[in-house]
């Protein structure tokens, strides 16, 4: 069989550009914990869910990028990110001039203060300091709860202590290890309205420490950052944001 010059050259012209294509589509792979429902984790079948994956999938959407996410434990995901196990964490981390140190941040993807949950026969009514002396508080390591507990409830004479997951101080309150646990406000929210629901209680929010929660990437990728900023800007305007929103919270995240 024979084939003129022009069809070879024609489909070589195809297979040129469709490998172009496959080439130049973003392959990134995001790192997230997979501890701190509802925004990040895993299911019953090992597939990792949440407010966070639902964002990070609709930004990669947006982007027309090819993407993975990787469950990493809290301790060890800025290391991880540094070593290039993945190229952005998306996992609620709140924006603090620490981390920027560390890492470069996008814009907030939403903002939420720190508020504290107790023993319903707790006797516990307020948030502040003096209220936490000769309490247990717990928090998760490596947090800004966590790092709050530690400046300003052990400084009162509370008992601060801290856990590897925000599941496992839940845990010992229930179970009566702990009289609270100071936290984002919306886990604590939703957590609530499940498991903590019988024994616990919201005490309140915690004033003055509102943050935002960014999505972080390496020092130096301002690229990647700002390919993301425009993903964000694009689904906060098209209302693929407010539809994740509304299958976790029914009240706003994302702030002014």
């Amino acid at each position: 069989m024979r084939i003129s010059t022009g069809l070879l050259t024609a489909a070589a012209l195809f297979l040129s550009v469709a490998s172009g294509s496959a080439e130049d589509t973003m392959k990134l792979k995001i790192g997230t914990e997979g501890a701190y429902p509802p925004f990040n984790t895993l299911s019953s079948n090992g597939t990792l869910e949440g407010f966070d994956v639902d964002i990070a999938n609709a930004l990669c959407a947006q982007m027309k990028a090819d993407c993975e996410l990787v469950a990493q434990d809290w301790d060890g995901i800025i290391p991880a990110l540094q070593a290039k196990k993945f190229d952005a964490i998306i996992a609620s981390m709140s924006i603090t001039e620490e981390r920027k140190k560390q890492v470069a941040f996008t814009d907030k993807y939403y903002t939420t203060p720190l508020a504290v949950v107790a023993l319903k026969d707790s006797g516990m009514t307020a948030t502040d300091p003096a209220a936490m002396a000769g309490k247990s508080v717990g928090a998760q390591a490596g947090t800004t709860q966590s790092m709050y507990a530690d400046d300003e409830y052990a400084k009162a004479g509370a008992d601060v202590k801290s856990y590897p997951t925000q599941e496992e101080a839940v845990a010992d309150l229930i179970n009566g290890r702990l009289d609270a646990v100071i936290s984002d406000k919306f886990v604590l929210t939703d957590w609530l309205k499940g498991e903590g629901k019988d024994c616990c209680k919201m005490i309140g929010d915690v004033t003055g420490t509102e943050t935002e929660a960014g999505i972080a990437v390496r020092l130096g990728e301002d690229d990647l950052r700002e390919k993301l900023n425009a993903a964000l800007k694009a689904i906060v305007a098209d209302g693929t944001y407010a539809k994740i929103q509304a299958k976790y919270f029914d009240f706003d995240i994302y702030g002014g």
